[in-house]
């Protein structure tokens, strides 16, 4: 083959895997522009043949793979920006579903303590091994906001955000406070619903469904409940105060992991209701609350932001200033 129809060969190749529409311009300019490096690089060559130059040429030139890439026009299924956020939600999403998983192999597991390792083997399968569609789910919707941002993009006018601001407003927060006193009126005595919506007529069952068990009633009621009423006058000062502090986050920080503490105790401590039904699923809702309290604390912490500058930075500061 002659050096012509070497670099013919290569555009060929080239082109094949570019988008139809754009073969004919994209062959046209790589032809010319390889016969003028060529004639470039054998201009004055006496001891190289032109089918080596050209070879060696193309060989420096890349792959055709390579510089189809160079010419197709660029689809990110993730965006740069946007990959540590997919790794978090990834990695939380999976540990989500791994933990409900294994709740529910433990509680089979109190049931039947001899099969430990054909319930892990079951989690594994049933639990682990299907998980897999959340990484793919997070891909695919990743993939669509990117086509969404190329084919809208958004406008470049920036805004400042308040990040001390309450969601919602006093009046999202008026509402969790209502919810949390009737929290604590259900958990100071959770036959009260039996009496108020069957006034006492309710099935001995079901009432033997909501008592308390003794040792929860001696261990964990009294820090529970004094943490959780601790809620409502913390959110009152949020409401009266209009906006989050630094004290008040503290303050947070230190009731939220104290509360996950006591619930976990009471969690692994023992049962929690007389009926083994009644008790499994009150503390498989502790478990949600359990993961959401750890999430949300998690993810202020990802976010919190301290400008300080290091001691390089100071210096430099210090020169720009001396200038």
């Amino acid at each position: 083959m002659n050096p012509n129809q070497i670099i013919e060969s290569y555009v060929r190749d080239v082109a094949a895997h570019l988008p139809r529409g754009m073969r004919n311009d994209v062959a046209f300019e790589l032809r010319v522009l390889l016969q003028e490096e060529h004639h470039a690089k054998t201009e004055g060559a006496v001891d190289l043949s032109d089918t080596t130059a050209v070879m060696n040429l193309l060989r420096e030139f890349g792959h055709p793979h390579e510089v189809a890439a160079r010419y197709r026009p660029n689809f990110t299924v993730i965006e740069p920006s946007d990959g540590p956020r997919f790794i978090r939600l990834s990695i939380i999403g999976l540990l989500i579903i791994w933990s409900l998983g294994l709740l529910t192999s433990w509680q089979q597991l109190s049931s039947a303590p001899n099969n430990v390792l054909q319930l892990l083997v079951k989690w594994w399968g049933g639990t682990v091994i299907p998980s897999l569609w959340w990484p793919g789910a997070l891909v695919t919707s990743f993939a669509i906001a990117s086509w969404v941002k190329k084919r809208w993009p958004r406008s470049s006018n920036w805004k400042p955000s308040d990040p001390d601001r309450i969601v919602g407003g006093r009046l999202s927060l008026a509402f969790a406070i209502v919810g949390m006193l009737c929290g604590i009126i259900i958990l100071i005595q959770p036959t009260w619903i039996l009496d108020f919506f069957w006034n006492g007529k309710a099935a001995p069952a079901a009432y033997a469904a909501l008592t308390y068990s003794e040792s929860f009633l001696q261990r964990q009621a009294g820090p529970l409940f004094i943490l959780i009423t601790l809620n409502v006058p913390f959110f009152i000062a949020v409401m009266i105060q209009g906006r989050w502090s630094n004290r008040l986050r503290q303050f947070e920080l230190t009731l939220s992991l104290l509360t996950s503490s006591v619930i976990l105790w009471t969690i692994v401590d023992g049962p929690i209701l007389l009926s083994e039904v009644s008790d499994k699923t009150t503390k498989f809702l502790l478990v949600l609350c359990l993961i959401f309290t750890l999430f949300h604390l998690t993810i202020q912490w990802m976010r919190k932001t301290k400008p300080n500058l290091s001691p390089t930075a100071l210096y430099s500061q210090d020169v720009r200033q001396s200038h």
